[in-house]
């Protein structure tokens, strides 16, 4: 044990200067996408509960399909960072070249079941017309833009496993600069227009009609084929990528290089889906409990998610040095590197959690004006605390495996831990209570499931990583010896 925290201390000196410097442009561009989604909260919310609650309840739809598609591309990240690691920079372009067309069709599918499942889903969860009526709209809007996302989120792979981090931070604040003014202008059209610059302007910009949830969405796709087209220029005119010529040279489908990006990068995907389906139907299972709670329950989501994305940028980081520090042979170095990630993840995580107690009456002002949304709101943040630590903690850990391409085991993990102790766990705390020594707890019963099933994945991950780190770094050792 004093060996590995002398280990530790060591590679700390070395390693985190390394880390920050590429968490910190994952983490801009992070906050950059998240800021997309916390305007959409702020203008809808404004404007009234019913939009506020059909952006809401529309992105408990889409989001999934959308982080389904980032897990599956980001198993293209350790693949570029082992191959670079190793020096094998001519294999890396037609690995990209299948990464973009498995993105091709997982955003048109995306696509089309967008369009296609939402009413009947909303009937099923008997959500209120007005709500339903206002999110398949903003559904419509947004179908259109996840081939776009889709492309983008794969070239963003390709450029992290690179080493190159910056661009997805530039990209992403041109997507939110496209983002903020066309949500203003499509929300609110001209009379909201005619409330901030004044009743001069002509008859046809004050004639905008207002389109609240669905200009929400509309301007959301505009965002997301912004973004698709400044990485592929970025990727095609940038000197950063030495001599991996990306856009030269396409080559068609190759399906053993598919089917082994799929290997790694599927069960990625699967995993951040079931995380991310904990949340989706926990939001459809408490639309039930009326506006205010569905208000409430997304707003101090949406803030602390905000801050989690400084934990999931030094996880991308995290897989990055991981693989690269494997692909190098350096097997020994590379169980330090994934254990420095996670001490750093948790040391960002009690950070949030300072930072959510210090600043949470202000910024719930920003999200609404409503006394009972905020009540209600500020009665979660006490939980948002506990859930910062656990749910930092388990994604840098996870990281730290995706970078060995142990991705079938973190999915397995996620789905135990997600869905048997958060989901149920939650669902029967909300709607049951504990034991007859409580009433059902509605919305805050959700909130401890979901610390409990963060809390549960957190730990197994990091014994699934103390024991694979160990056992690969051993095989360096005797390979050593032999």
């Amino acid at each position: 044990m004093a060996r590995f925290i002398a280990d530790l201390v060591s590679t700390s000196r070395t390693e985190t200067r390394t880390l920050v410097r590429l968490s910190l442009p994952i983490w801009g561009a992070q906050l950059a996408q998240a800021g997309m989604s916390v305007t959409d909260v702020m203008m809808t919310g404004r404007l009234s509960p019913t939009d506020l609650a059909a952006v809401s309840v529309g992105s408990s739809l889409w989001l999934p399909l959308m982080l389904l598609m980032t897990g599956t591309l980001m198993g293209l990240t350790p693949v570029v960072a082992q191959l670079l690691g190793a020096g094998k920079r001519a294999e890396i372009r037609p690995q990209v070249h299948q990464a973009l067309w498995i993105a091709l069709v997982m955003g048109l599918l995306a696509m089309l079941l967008i369009w296609t499942i939402v009413m009947p889903i909303f009937h099923w969860m008997e959500i209120p017309e007005a709500v339903a009526s206002r999110s398949a709209s903003y559904l419509l809007a947004i179908g259109a833009g996840m081939p776009g996302i889709a492309l983008f989120l794969a070239l963003r792979s390709f450029s992290d496993g690179m080493n190159h981090t910056r661009p997805a931070l530039l990209i992403s604040l041109i997507g939110l600069a496209v983002n903020i003014p066309s949500n203003y202008l499509l929300i609110y059209g001209g009379p909201g227009l005619v409330s901030m610059f004044g009743d001069w302007l002509p008859a046809p910009v004050q004639a905008i009609p207002a389109l609240g949830a669905f200009g929400c969405g509309i301007a959301t796709a505009l965002s997301m084929w912004a973004m698709s087209l400044s990485m592929m220029v970025y990727t095609r005119r940038s000197s950063a990528y030495g001599d991996v010529e990306l856009w030269h040279s396409p080559t068609p489908p190759r399906w053993k290089i598919i089917g082994e990006l799929l290997y790694v990068g599927l069960p990625i995907g699967v995993a951040i889906f079931v995380e991310v389906t904990l949340f989706t139907l926990i939001a459809l299972l408490i639309a039930s409990l009326g506006e205010i709670t569905v208000a409430a329950h997304q707003v101090a989501l949406n803030y602390t998610s905000l801050l989690f994305m400084l934990p999931l940028s030094l996880s991308i980081a995290v897989t990055v040095r991981v693989g690269n520090t494997l692909g190098q042979g350096r097997l020994r170095a590379a169980r330090m590197v994934a254990w420095h990630g996670a001490y750093i993840s948790l040391a960002a995580a009690l950070f949030n959690s300072t930072l959510v107690w210090l600043t949470a009456d202000a910024v719930i002002d920003l999200y609404t004006r409503d006394g009972a949304v905020k009540t209600l709101t500020m009665s979660l943040i006490g939980l948002a605390m506990l859930y910062q630590v656990s749910d930092g903690l388990q994604v840098n850990l996870a990281g730290a495996l995706r970078g060995y391409k142990d991705t079938r085991v973190v999915m397995l993990i996620t789905m135990l831990a997600y869905w048997l102790v958060g989901l149920a766990g939650g669902h029967w705390l909300g709607t049951q209570g504990l034991a007859g020594l409580t009433p059902p707890m509605g919305v805050h019963g959700y909130w401890i499931g979901l610390i409990a099933g963060l809390t549960v994945a957190a730990i197994l991950l990091g014994e699934r990583l103390r024991r694979l780190s160990k056992r690969v770094a051993a095989s360096q050792t005797d390979t050593a010896n032999a």
